[in-house]
C-alpha cells in the first residue's frame, strides 16, 4: 500500500472558539516500533474536545500548537511498526488514543497499539467511532463502584455520551438504574434500560433518589455535594467532572487548575469522613478493555447512540454543536 506523503488535519494555531479549527495539509504522521497507523473513517467529537480548544484546560493538558484535536478513532490500518503484532494492514479498528499526540481529526493517526481493537462487525465506522472514550470512562466508573446485580444506581445526565453508555453497562450488571434527562430524551433512555427517567426541568432529581449503592456525576460538580445525601454508608460517588473552565475563567488557567484540584481533594476528604467512597476518575483502559466490551457489541446489548453525524469540512459547526449542548448521544466527525 502506497502512502500519501501529507494529509489533511483539523488543527488549532491558538486556543479559542470553534472557528480556530482548520482544515490544513500535514506532513503524515511518524511510525514508531510500537505504533499503528489508521486511516481514519469517523472520529468523535467530545465535550473534552472542546475545553481543550477553547484553552480553558490548558492549566492540566498543554498542547505544543498548532494541534490537531480528537480522542476517538475508527478507521483502517494502513501501516504498522515493526513491534506490533496483534494488528495487520487491513484490519479494521477503533479506540481512544490519549491527548499527548496529535489526534484523529484528521486522515490518519499514529497511535500506539495498546489503545485499539479490532472494531465489531456489527458496527459501522460511524457508529464505533462513538463507542471507545465514553464506554471507557463508563465501564472504568462502574468497576471502580463494584456495581453488581440489583444495586440501586444513579446516572446523573443520563442523554450524553458517558451517560447513554453508562445505563447500558450498568443494566448488563443488573443494575437498578436512574437517570435525569428532559422529556424529549426519556424514551430513548428506557429503551436503553433506564428504570426511572426523571424529567429535570421540572422535578428535582435528588428528592427522587435515596439510599444509593452508587451515583455517577457527570456533569457538574455540585452534583457530587448532592451525591453524599444520597448515597448511603458504604456506597460510591464517581465523579468525573474537575470543573477546571469554570475556575479557569475566574483564576486563569494555571491557578483555577490548581483551586480545581483543591475542590475536588476536599471533596473526597468529606466523602470519607462521611463514610462514603469516591473517585475522581479520568478515563483509563484501552483496546484490552473493548476488547472485554466486545460481546455486547456484537449482540446489539450495547449500542452506541449517534446524535448527528458532520462531514470533515463541518468540524466547526461540529464543535458549535457540542457547545450548544442537548446532543442524545454521540456527535461524529465522518472523514472517509
Amino acid at each position: 500500500m502506497t502512502l500519501p506523503s501529507t494529509m489533511r488535519a483539523a488543527r488549532i494555531h491558538r486556543y479559542g472558539p470553534p472557528e480556530v479549527l482548520q482544515i490544513e495539509s500535514v506532513p503524515m504522521p511518524t511510525l514508531g516500533p510500537d505504533d499503528v497507523l489508521v486511516e481514519v473513517h469517523a472520529a468523535a467529537i467530545n465535550v473534552v474536545d472542546c475545553k481543550i480548544r477553547s484553552g480553558r484546560q490548558a492549566g492540566v493538558v498543554r498542547l505544543s500548537l498548532p494541534w490537531t484535536l480528537g480522542l476517538d478513532v475508527s478507521g483502517v490500518v494502513a501501516a504498522i511498526g515493526t513491534s506490533v503484532r496483534r494488528f495487520q494492514v487491513g484490519d479494521a479498528v477503533y479506540g481512544s488514543p490519549p491527548h499527548t499526540r496529535p489526534g484523529t481529526y484528521a486522515e490518519y493517526v499514529a497511535v500506539a497499539a495498546d489503545v485499539l481493537a479490532l472494531k465489531p462487525a456489527r458496527l459501522s465506522h460511524i457508529e464505533a467511532a462513538g463507542v471507545p472514550l465514553v464506554a471507557l470512562t463508563a465501564w472504568e466508573a462502574l468497576e471502580v463502584g463494584d456495581v453488581a446485580a440489583g444495586q440501586q444506581v444513579l446516572i446523573v445526565a443520563g442523554a450524553g455520551g458517558v451517560g447513554t453508555m453508562a445505563i447500558q453497562l450498568a443494566k448488563v450488571r443488573g443494575a437498578i438504574v436512574t437517570t435525569a434527562a428532559r422529556p424529549s430524551h426519556a424514551a430513548l433512555l428506557r429503551s436503553l434500560g433506564a428504570d426511572k427517567v426523571v424529567d429535570f426541568e421540572r422535578e428535582d432529581l435528588w428528592a427522587q433518589v435515596h439510599d444509593l449503592d452508587f451515583a455517577l456525576c457527570n456533569v457538574g460538580h455540585g452534583d457530587r455535594e448532592r451525591a453524599l445525601q444520597a448515597v448511603r454508608r458504604g456506597g460510591t460517588i464517581v465523579s468525573l467532572v474537575a470543573d477546571i473552565p469554570t475556575y479557569a475563567d475566574r483564576y486563569g488557567p494555571t491557578l483555577g487548575a490548581v483551586v480545581a484540584g483543591a475542590r475536588i481533594g476536599a471533596f473526597l476528604v468529606r466523602a470519607r469522613l462521611t463514610g462514603r467512597r469516591a473517585f475522581q476518575l479520568t478515563r483509563s483502559g484501552g483496546g484490552r478493555m473493548l476488547r472485554r466490551l466486545a460481546p455486547w457489541l456484537e449482540s446489539g446489548v450495547v449500542r452506541p447512540v449517534i446524535d448527528e453525524v458532520f462531514p470533515f469540512e463541518q468540524v466547526v459547526a461540529a464543535h458549535r454543536a457540542c457547545e450548544a449542548g442537548g446532543a442524545s448521544g454521540k456527535l461524529i466527525l465522518q472523514v472517509r
